[in-house]
C-alpha cells in the first residue's frame, strides 16, 4: 500500500493535534467559559475551512443529506464541544485523555449495532478489560457525584464514537474535506447563539488565549477534523481508525506535563493502565489468538 493511500499518517496527525486539543482547552477554560469558548474555537476552524472552501469551489450538501451533515455537525462539534468544555473543568488532560480513549470501543460497539461489523470473542473481552478501566478511575476518583467531570468526559467519548459513525456513512458520498466542512460550519452555526457573550469576554482576553483559541480552531479542529475524515474514508473498517485513539493518553500526559506542568494523577494511571490494555488487546487480541491458534493445528513431527 503507497503511504498517500494509507490512512495511518492521518490518523496520526489529528492524534498529535487532539492530544493538544486536551492542554490547550486545560489552559484556555481558565479564562474562557465553556460555551464561549466552543463557539470562538469552531469560529476559527469556520474562518480557516471557508478560506479552503472557496479555493476548491467546495459544493453544498445534497437535500437527502443534510440530515445526516446536521447530526454529525450536532454530535461531532456543536454538543461534544460545550460537553467536552465542561468536562475540562475539573479533569486534568491526562486523565481526560484516558477516558476519550474509550471511543474506540464504543465506536465498536455502535458499528456493530448499525454497520453489522463483526467483533470475535476476544474483543468482547478487551471490551471488559476496558470497562473494568473506567471503573476503577471512575471509584479513585470518587464517582461521578464528586466528580461530575467524569460524567461530562464519558458523554464526550459517546458523541465523538457517534460523530465516527456518521462520517464513515458521509464520506462514502464526499470527499473528506468536504463533509468535515460541512459538518463543522453547521456545528458552529449551531454554536452561534453563544458569540455574543464569547466576544464581550474575548475583548479583555490576553493575548496567550487568543493563541490558544487559533490552536484549537486551525490546528485541533480543522487540519485534525479533516486528516480523521480522511483516516476514516481509507480504512476497511471504522474501528481500524478509531483504536489510533490508545496512543492519545500517552502523547497528552507528555504534553500536560510540558507544556502546563500537570502532575500525572494516580487514579489517571491505575484506571488508564487497564483501559490501554483493553485497547491494546482489542487492537491486537484476534491476531496473537489467530497465531497461538496455528501454533496448536500444526501436527508434531520428529
Amino acid at each position: 500500500m503507497r503511504l498517500k493511500d494509507s490512512y495511518h499518517p492521518y490518523a496520526a496527525v489529528t492524534i498529535l493535534f487532539w492530544a493538544l486539543a486536551f492542554v490547550f482547552t486545560r489552559l484556555a477554560i481558565t479564562y474562557f467559559s465553556a460555551y464561549s469558548l466552543g463557539v470562538l474555537r469552531y469560529v476559527a476552524a469556520s474562518a480557516a475551512l471557508l478560506i479552503v472552501a472557496a479555493v476548491t469551489r467546495m459544493k453544498p450538501p445534497k437535500r437527502k443529506d443534510l440530515p445526516w451533515f446536521l447530526l454529525a455537525g450536532a454530535a461531532g462539534f456543536a454538543l461534544y464541544m460545550v460537553v467536552f468544555n465542561q468536562g475540562t473543568r475539573s479533569v486534568s488532560a491526562s486523565t481526560g485523555s484516558v477516558i476519550l480513549a474509550t471511543t474506540p470501543i464504543l465506536t465498536a460497539i455502535l458499528a456493530r449495532i448499525f454497520y453489522r461489523e463483526k467483533l470475535r470473542a476476544v474483543q468482547y473481552a478487551a471490551i471488559g478489560v476496558a470497562f473494568l478501566g473506567v471503573v476503577v478511575l471512575t471509584v479513585l476518583r470518587g464517582g461521578f457525584t464528586r466528580d461530575v467531570g467524569l460524567l461530562y468526559m464519558f458523554a464526550s467519548a459517546l458523541l465523538v464514537a457517534v460523530y465516527n459513525l456518521l462520517q464513515r456513512r458521509l464520506t462514502r458520498t464526499y470527499t473528506a474535506l468536504r463533509s468535515t466542512a460541512i459538518s463543522i460550519f453547521l456545528g458552529t452555526l449551531m454554536l452561534c447563539p453563544f458569540l455574543p457573550g464569547a466576544v464581550a469576554q474575548l475583548r479583555d482576553a490576553p493575548p496567550i488565549q487568543y493563541f490558544y483559541i487559533l490552536m484549537l480552531g486551525v490546528f485541533s479542529s480543522a487540519v485534525a477534523y479533516c486528516a480523521w475524515a480522511k483516516a476514516l474514508s481509507l480504512a476497511q473498517n471504522t474501528s481500524s481508525v478509531s483504536n489510533y485513539m490508545f496512543v492519545t493518553p500517552f502523547v497528552t500526559t507528555l504534553l500536560g506535563l510540558w507544556i502546563a506542568g500537570e502532575p500525572v494523577e494516580l487514579s489517571t494511571v491505575a484506571g488508564g493502565l487497564l483501559i490501554i490494555g483493553g485497547l491494546l488487546l482489542f487492537r491486537f487480541g484476534d491476531r496473537l489468538l489467530d497465531r497461538l491458534t496455528a501454533r496448536r493445528s500444526v501436527p508434531f513431527t520428529k
